[in-house]
């Protein structure tokens, strides 16, 4: 199923990402009481009630031709565009300025629900100086304060309501479902050519939920796929698929709906800071993964290079040194054919389920290796184990005291499943709880 996706948007300085950490639980933009200190878009996900979301936070669009001010306009410009519905931000101690108003400008030519929130209500003597702010035309505003936590509910069950009725996809369970992502230029159209033009049973092109992404549905041995292709980036005003951030949101909601995510990197042009970022959002999403490294063919691809090139992997990448690397070359097709083999097993790997009985024979040979830390005199002490998901596998374990479970002792743990039970291209989750 689709999510719906939340951009706040609003000149600078009126609180968006203060209300964006609010949301999301945790402090992911920088917060600074200086105009346009956010520069750019940022993603995660957010809950309200029973109901998850993607939420944007977005840097102020100011009038003016300055560089800065032009680029943080065209991001807020994508991110409306990317958006089910916007939360307009403005700031209820100044009133209405006139970057408001051309801010409400563009919102009107969006088309899309907007909900008006005036934040830096503090207090309840301030909600009067609400009213003013029904003469921008978006209906009743929602006095809030970000730096309190005031009148988001409230905000949040109007911008709920306005979530358009997605259906539920129907998945053949039976299907591997894996994309490609990446920053652009990376090869992502190249590879899916590659890969669909070895096959010779290719079904048909269906148009996918996520809006601008192609699944592509092939068999290879017997075992059916689907390519969700997220490279298909069309010009939209000035921005332009050469900018690396505009990939970001199309990817998250390719990774959604895959079972299998490929990292792309470019070995012509090496690791950089934003091959890691998106990276992460796979890795974070509990997806299987393989690291896949295109233009092999641009690069010196004896085995020694390969070897030390898959080291710096390992050192960029520390976060998913359980994913396979396969190293190819899109454009002349070589070592392509061992992508959906390695597609195949992390995605078996990502559905393992592991009896209780061996499971816990596992983890009391690795207490029995290695003993459980102490911390203040008491030793954590571990009762038993069972896994209570798939696709990641997680784990809970139940112990004495969950205070006690270092994470170094976790990962102990995590390398000793690993070990017994392979899960290679998979995060594994483990819980410490305690026993009731």
């Amino acid at each position: 199923m689709r999510k719906s996706t939340v951009a706040i948007v609003g000149r600078p300085n009126v609180g968006k990402s203060t209300i964006f950490n609010r949301l999301v639980g945790e402090r992911i933009s920088i917060v600074e009481d200086v105009p346009g200190v956010t520069r750019d878009r940022i993603y995660s996900q957010a809950e309200w009630l029973t109901t998850s979301f993607n939420l944007i936070d977005t840097g102020g669009i100011e009038l003016g031709d300055e560089p800065l001010l032009v680029q943080m306009r065209e991001q807020a410009d994508v991110a409306i565009q990317e958006a089910d519905v916007i939360i307009f931000i403005v700031n209820g101690r100044e009133g209405i300025t006139a970057a408001d108003e051309e801010v409400a400008k563009i919102l009107y030519k969006s088309n899309k629900p907007v909900v008006l929130a005036v934040n830096k209500v503090d207090n309840p003597e301030m909600r009067e100086s609400v009213y003013e702010f029904y003469s921008l035309g978006f209906g009743e505003p929602y006095p809030i304060s970000g730096t309190h936590g005031l009148g988001l509910g409230d905000m949040l069950d109007a911008v709920i309501g306005h979530f358009p009725t997605l259906e539920t996809e129907e998945k053949d369970l039976d299907t591997i479902y894996f994309s490609l992502i990446g920053r652009p230029n990376v090869g992502k159209s190249s590879l899916v050519n590659a890969i669909l033009n070895e096959e010779r049973v290719i079904v048909s092109n269906i148009a996918g939920t996520t809006r601008d992404a192609i699944d592509t549905p092939f068999k290879r041995d017997d075992q059916d796929y689907v390519i969700i292709d997220t490279a298909g980036m069309r010009k939209r005003g000035k921005i332009y698929e050469s900018t690396e951030r505009y990939s970001i949101l199309r990817a998250l909601k390719a990774i959604e709906r895959s079972d299998v995510v490929l990292t792309l990197i470019d070995a012509e042009e090496g690791i950089i800071e934003q091959d890691k970022k998106i990276a992460g959002y796979a890795h974070q999403a509990g997806k299987a993964i393989v690291i896949v490294v295109n233009k092999w063919d641009t690069v010196e691809s004896d085995e020694k290079a390969m070897k030390a090139f898959e080291e710096k992997v390992r050192v960029h990448f520390p976060f998913l040194d359980y994913a396979p690397i396969v190293f190819l070359s899109a454009l002349t097709k070589k070592r392509t054919h061992k992508l959906i083999p390695e597609v195949k097993k992390v995605s078996e790997n990502h559905a393992i389920r592991v009896e209780t009985n061996v499971l816990n024979d596992v983890i009391m040979d690795a207490v029995a290796m290695n003993p459980t830390p102490t911390m203040n005199g008491k030793r954590l002490k571990i009762l038993y184990a069972t896994q209570v998901a798939v696709k990641p596998p997680a784990f809970v374990v139940f112990v004495n005291d969950p205070e006690l479970m270092h994470f170094s002792y976790e990962r102990f743990l995590e390398n000793r499943i690993r070990d017994a039970f392979g899960f290679e291209g998979t995060p594994i989750k483990i819980f410490a709880r305690r026993r009731s």
